[in-house]
C-alpha cells in the first residue's frame, strides 16, 4: 500500500473567513450523525443546479433570480460544509476528499457560469470568458499544491465566499431596479454584434481580475522556482 501524502497546507486569508469558519464549526457540530461529507457535497452540486435554473427561468420573469439567490445559499452550505464536518468528525479522507472535492468543484463551476449566460443579463460568451478565467486561476491553485504543498484558496482578500455574496447582491439589484436590466451597449467585435450590459461588464471585469492575479502570481512564483530547480550544472 503506497504512503499516505501530507495534506496541502490551506491558506484561506479571505475577508469573511473569521466568521465563516466559526458558522462552519457551530453548524458541523450539530450536524446529525446520518449527515456525511459526501451528501454535503452532493448538496453543493444540487445548489449549483437550483442556481442555474434560477438564471435561465429568468428569462421569463427576473424574480426568478431569488431562486439563483436560493441556489447559491444551498451551494454554500453544502461546498463549505462538507470539509468543515469531516474536520470537526475526525474523519478526513485525505486523497478521496481531495479528488472529489476539487472535480465537482470543477462541475458545479462549469453548470453556475452556464446557468447564468442563459440569462438575459449575461452574454454567452461573456459567462464562458469568465469561466475561462476562473479556471486558469483554479488550475494554478492546484500547481501550487503540488509543487509547494499550499492550497490558497483566496487571492486579495476575496474567496468563494465573497463571489457568492457579491453575486447574491446584485441579483437583488436587478429585482429591484429594473432600469439596470434595460441599460445596453451595443458594439462590434470581430464581425459580431454585441449587446453589451452592466452585468457584462461586471463578468468582463471580474475576468479581467482573474487573469491578472494569475499573471502576478506566475511571475512571482516564476522567480522562486527558478531559483530553488536553477539549470543544472550551475550553483545555487
Amino acid at each position: 500500500m503506497s504512503e499516505e501524502k501530507k495534506q496541502a497546507q490551506r491558506i484561506q486569508t479571505s475577508l469573511l473567513n473569521p466568521y465563516e469558519k466559526k458558522v462552519l464549526v457551530w453548524l458541523a457540530e450539530r450536524m446529525p450523525s446520518w449527515v456525511t461529507s459526501d451528501l454535503l457535497t452532493v448538496v453543493g452540486f444540487l445548489g449549483a443546479i437550483i442556481m442555474a435554473a434560477g438564471y435561465g427561468l429568468s428569462n421569463l420573469d427576473l424574480r426568478w433570480l431569488w431562486l439563483s439567490c436560493f441556489g447559491l445559499v444551498v451551494n454554500w452550505f453544502g461546498d463549505s460544509l462538507d470539509g468543515s464536518l469531516a474536520r470537526v468528525r475526525n474523519a478526513q479522507r485525505k486523497t478521496y476528499g481531495f479528488f472529489i472535492d476539487h472535480n465537482v468543484d470543477v462541475i458545479n463551476e462549469t453548470i453556475m457560469f452556464i446557468g447564468v449566460g442563459f440569462s438575459p443579463l449575461v452574454d454567452m460568451s461573456i459567462a464562458m470568458f469568465a469561466l475561462v478565467a476562473y479556471f486558469m486561476i483554479s488550475v494554478y491553485v492546484y500547481i501550487d499544491c503540488h509543487l509547494k504543498g499550499e492550497m490558497r484558496l483566496t487571492y486579495g482578500g476575496l474567496g468563494p465566499t465573497e463571489f457568492r455574496l457579491a453575486l447574491f447582491i446584485v441579483n437583488v439589484c436587478f429585482i429591484y431596479i429594473p432600469w439596470l436590466t434595460k441599460w445596453k451597449q451595443t458594439f462590434w467585435l470581430f464581425n459580431r454584434e454585441f449587446n453589451v450590459g452592466l452585468f457584462d461588464y461586471i463578468g468582463i471585469l471580474a475576468a479581467i481580475v482573474l487573469i491578472a492575479l494569475y499573471l502576478v502570481s506566475f511571475f512571482r512564483d516564476l522567480k522562486y522556482f527558478s531559483e530553488i530547480d536553477p539549470p543544472k550544472g550551475q550553483d545555487k
